[in-house]
This record gives C-alpha cells, structure tokens and sequence, in this order.
C-alpha cells in the first residue's frame, strides 16, 4: 500500500535530482528537461497533498504549473534554436551574449 510519504519521498528525491542535473550539466537542452523534472516532481507533490486532504487545491495549482512549465518550454526551446543558428551550439559556455 502506497501511503502519501511514498510520494513525498519520490517527489523529494525527483525535486534532488532536477538543481544537480542544472548545476552539472553544460547542455542548454538537458537543463531544460532538469527544471521540467523539478516542475513534475512539484506537481506529484501538490497531487499527492490534495489526495490526502480532500482538498482539491493543489490540483488546481497543478495546471498553474503545468501551464508555467509549456510557456517555458516553448519560449526555451525558441531560445535554443535562434542560438544554435547563431553558435551552431547548444552549450552553456557558448551563450555569452549578455556578458560584457
């Protein structure tokens, strides 16, 4: 029987992974899919907790994020295009038109 701190626990352990893949990866592609784990593993949070209570909030801030989630990958994803037309790269170290 799955109890809500299974849940948490996997959540925990998916939100973990999401800042370790962002800090150790140089692909602007994979950190992309990092912060999309990171948003997945707050959505099985909010899922969990509105099960548990009855409540069905969190399943409302579920969309909240899911919509936050698309318009971040879209707007991304047309970031790493225009770069990767420009650099021909989609790597971090490669981005440096902000930089003075």
């Amino acid at each position: 029987m799955l109890t809500v701190y299974h849940y948490l626990g996997l959540s925990a352990i998916l939100f973990a992974l999401g800042p370790y893949g962002v800090l150790t990866r140089r692909n602007a592609i994979v950190i992309f899919m990092c912060i999309e784990l990171m948003l997945n593993a707050v959505n099985l949070t909010f899922i969990s907790l509105s099960s548990y209570l009855n409540n069905l909030d969190g399943q409302i801030f579920v969309f909240f994020v899911m919509s936050v989630a698309a318009a971040e990958a879209a707007v991304g994803l047309a970031l790493m295009i225009a770069f990767f037309r420009n650099k021909e790269s989609v790597e971090v170290e490669d981005f440096n038109l902000l930089k003075w």
